[in-house]
């Protein structure tokens, strides 16, 4: 049995296997426990290719030293195996001696495996076919198949190769069952030679069943799958050239595809259905079925192709009115007006018709009630009925603006610390700043409590980490790692390395001391100074806790904005006078940027206390608090190209009363500041920044100004998620404030604009939204071609949805005359070029159909300056349409 180990070890497969054959069944069994440690040493060993060219041998040795079938398999399909298999076709000659019966269940079971577990497809086929058993149509085994067929046989073209396949049925239908095309959709391909072309033409020669094809077809559209697996069955349903017996027998089947399925099927149902109505083989009821749901979807030409065939319909038979226009109605619900008055048209063309059907009528007088104001009227004349009483006057009803919580108390206990690091460092940057400076003053108060306590709890957590080993290569690589470099500038999950790696000796005091006192040399770069801060916030906490341990963190705040009140900072200065403990001259400053002046009796009442102490802390602490709230700098408006800039002046409070790496906080910002470019880019979390001066919003917000612009500019992606912890944040909300959120209505990715309107909602909710400023920046921005008027036009309905109509009509109204002036002038914006202002043209109609909606729902009059203009433009243009539309709903507002 040393020789097959040997053997195996050496990844000699063919010798294994003659060496295990001459073995009996008892010598197989015994061999087992020594090809399992095996198996484990090879797992734990570095992957290299001493270690990797024993697993053939392994899995040929442990497939034929397993008797029962389920071992076997799962051996063979063992995730380590995956890899470095050994041939199928030795392991079908190893194999060859046992029983059909145990090769069948052996060949089921790995057809059961997942894909992603790669069994080949000709080791399961063999056994299949030595077995004689039925085709296993799995997932695993149907996409083996279509990666076998096509990646082999030459030249011979798709179609023979599937006539050649004796389980071709079985496994066309499996095809069918597939719960995700996935990554074999590419080895379909399109056109001629196509796996569709090859299907449709076997099933024309009636190699393939016709009917079951075309169920099986249908079947998979209704179901779904994938986002792309309908172009395989769609076009192979083409293809298929269903006869019209074929297409009306399924209508039920069309139905419900023009109703839920994507868009591309949605419109070939739509289109078959279309042919059956208009050739009078579907029932007014059926087409009323159809219609209804496709009605109902978001996509305007689905809908506006399903209202011209109803009036196709009801033109030839006007006795179908009862059945069809209670369907056309659904349509007064799509959020789009234009399709809305569509709607209207065919059922004031046809009301007549309803003559006696008071049920019919009143079924849709309840739908016009979601029409916009001005229809409404028009669908009561229409209707014959009085229209409905005027609605109350509109209130505005914005959602909650979240509340901060209070931070809890640090674990008191080690172990339910060491789970709260642990969770942190998996969630790598994305981790709440809130647990993040919870979990460091808990490291802070239990190093000083109990170290070996608290190494024991974290040993778990820290022998995950990639400088735990021991060898000395790592404990260098930690030394270069952690130490002071020009580019060493921690993270948030650096940091919390930095501390553990502290504290199981990993790092040396003279290299935590020199990353303290140096630190990255000084950047230019707008993120040096936040980063800088955080940095030498994590490397003063690993310092103390190796030379003297703090009793707790100065700068923990009280609440989940950043926000430190000031009679807690007082208590805690207390409790280091009343240790002896030294005070960390970082952990203070940060706690004087955090601590709470806004609140003056507050900080006055905290200020008092703090002289008290007779610590020189508590003296600088009550001279802070009795100052007053801080002071904003000077803010200019500055242009580079199609953006718009803020520069700041400086704050010489940062600049002259705290340490060195706090001090570029202060320092002025401008626009070379702003698209400069440095390694500190994509490093950071920007919800760090706002904990880091919680009451000076306006300082971390003008520098995120340029990320923003990026996020509607350049369509970076993740850069506006910071934008509502922005508007949660203290301070005033000022142009800097409003720029970001400008600029993250206009962004290119659907999750940036959904950040930057509920960064909008909470600054409505808390009274802080100017709203006039952030109409007349999106009002810039556009004629520049900063921001794109779809984008925002998305962003402001979004908003608007949540029942915000007024103030995103305020919004509006100072956005729209900038782009109304431009397009009766033909102007455009310097730095914006002709594409900016064909672009803005482009999307205009979308804005002013979103203007419309929110002027209608929330009674907004007056004058709009340069609407009439493009109102009176000729036309049934969009924008003249919704521009007409706008004006008319301004105008009833101010005659009401």
């Amino acid at each position: 049995m040393n020789a097959v180990l040997e053997a195996v070890r050496a990844g000699r497969a063919g010798e294994t296997a003659l060496l295990v054959k001459k073995l009996t069944d008892a010598e197989r069994r015994a061999l087992l426990p020594g090809l399992q440690a095996l198996r484990k040493e090879l797992r734990a060993a570095p992957w290299e290719s001493r270690s990797e060219r024993s697993y053939p041998a392994l899995q040929v040795a442990g497939a034929m030293c397993h008797s029962g079938a389920a071992a076997a398999a799962t051996w063979i399909a063992g995730a380590d195996m995956r890899w470095r298999q050994a041939p199928a076709d030795l392991l079908l000659k190893v194999l060859a001696d046992r029983d059909t019966g145990w090769q069948a269940d052996v060949a089921r079971r790995l057809a059961a495996r997942p894909v992603s577990a790669d069994v080949p497809f000709v080791l399961m086929a063999g056994l299949v076919r030595r077995s004689g058993c039925e085709v296993p149509v799995t997932d695993a085994y149907v996409v083996g198949w279509v990666r076998h067929i096509g990646h082999s046989w030459g030249r011979v073209p798709l179609v023979e190769r599937l006539r050649a396949e004796p389980d071709l049925a079985p496994l066309v239908n499996g095809l069918f069952e597939l719960s995700d095309l996935g990554e074999v959709r590419w080895l379909f391909g399109d056109g001629p030679g196509s796996w569709q072309s090859a299907l449709a033409e076997l099933t024309g020669a009636g190699v393939l069943e016709r009917k079951a094809v075309v169920d099986a077809c249908v079947a998979r559209l209704l179901r779904g799958g994938g986002p792309t697996d309908h172009r395989t069955f769609l076009p192979l349903l083409g293809l298929l050239a269903l006869t019209r017996d074929e297409t009306r027998e399924r209508v039920a089947d069309w139905t419900a595809l023009a109703r839920d399925a994507v868009s591309p099927v949605a419109a070939h149902a739509q289109s078959v259905l279309a042919a059956l109505a208009l050739d009078g083989d579907l029932t007014p009821r059926q087409l009323a079925e159809a219609s209804e749901g496709l009605l109902f979807r978001a996509e305007k030409k689905l809908v506006r192709a399903q209202l011209v065939l109803l009036g196709k319909v009801l033109a030839h038979d006007t006795s179908a009115a009862a059945e069809l226009l209670p369907a056309v109605a659904q349509a007064f619900g799509h959020e789009d007006t234009q399709l809305q008055e569509r709607a209207l048209k065919l059922v004031e063309r046809h009301a007549k018709r309803l003559d006696g059907a008071d049920g019919v009528r009143s079924e849709i007088a309840v739908a016009a009630e979601g029409l916009s104001p001005a229809l409404r009227v028009r669908a009561a004349a229409a209707l014959g009925i009085v229209p409905a009483a005027a609605a109350e006057a509109y209130e505005e009803m914005l959602p909650p603006a979240p509340e901060p919580f209070r931070l809890p108390a640090a674990p008191d206990s080690a172990v339910e610390l060491a789970e709260e690091v642990s969770a942190l460092l998996a969630a790598d940057e994305d981790a709440d700043v809130a647990a993040f400076e919870r979990a460091l003053d808990g490291l802070a108060r239990h190093a000083h409590r109990d170290q070996d306590a608290l190494r024991e709890a974290l040993e778990p957590v820290a022998a995950t980490r990639w400088w735990w080993e021991p060898e000395a290569y790592r404990r260098q690589h930690s030394e270069e790692r952690f130490g002071h470099t020009r580019r060493g500038l921690l993270t948030a999950e650096g940091g919390l390395e930095l501390v553990l790696a502290t504290l199981y000796g990993a790092v040396s005091t003279a290299t935590l001391l020199a990353g303290l006192e140096h630190g990255p040399a000084d950047h230019a770069c707008a993120r040096h100074g936040f980063s800088r801060v955080l940095d030498v916030r994590l490397r003063e906490l690993a310092h103390r806790i190796r030379t003297d341990p703090q009793p707790l963190l100065l700068a923990t705040p009280s609440w989940s904005t950043g926000l430190l009140e000031p009679a807690e900072l007082v208590d805690r200065l207390g409790t280091y006078r009343r240790l002896g403990a030294r005070v960390g001259e970082v952990d203070f400053a940060q706690a004087l940027l955090r601590v709470r002046r806004e609140d003056r009796p507050a900080a006055l009442a905290a200020a008092g206390r703090a002289s008290e102490l007779g610590t020189p802390e508590g003296e600088r602490l009550a001279r802070l608090l009795s100052a007053g709230a801080p002071a904003l700098p000077g803010f200019d408006r500055r242009t580079s190209g199609p953006r718009i800039l803020i520069e700041s002046g400086e704050v010489h409070e940062l600049r002259t009363d705290f340490p060195e790496a706090f001090r570029q906080l202060g320092r002025a910002f401008t626009v070379p500041d702003a698209v400069h470019y440095c390694y500190h880019w994509g490093q950071e979390s920007h919800r760090h920044w706002l904990a880091t001066l919680p009451e000076l919003r306006e300082l971390v917000a003008v520098r995120l100004v340029q990320d923003f612009c990026e996020a509607a500019r350049d369509d970076g992606r993740g850069m506006a998620a910071a934008l509502p912890l922005l508007a949660e944040s203290g301070g005033p909300a000022g142009e800097s404030t409003h720029l970001c959120v400008a600029y993250g209505l206009g962004a290119r990715h659907p999750e940036d604009r959904l950040a930057a309107v509920d960064a909008l909602l909470v600054l409505a909710a808390r009274g802080q939204l100017d709203a006039e400023r952030l109409g007349a920046d999106l009002g810039q921005l556009v004629r520049r071609g900063a921001v794109k008027p779809l984008r925002l036009a998305e962003s402001a309905r979004t908003a608007a949805a949540t029942g915000a109509n007024a103030t995103i009509w305020e919004m509006l109204r100072h956005t729209l005359p900038v782009l109304l002036a431009d397009l009766a002038t033909g102007g455009t914006a310097e730095g914006s070029g002709a594409s900016g202002a064909s672009g803005a043209a482009r999307g205009l109609g979308e804005l002013l159909a979103v203007a419309a909606d929110c002027a209608e729902r929330s009674g907004a009059g007056g004058e709009l300056p340069h609407l009439a203009g493009a109102a009176a433009r000729r036309g049934s243009s969009r924008l003249v349409v919704q521009a007409r539309r706008l004006r008319d709903a301004l105008a009833m507002a101010e005659a009401a």
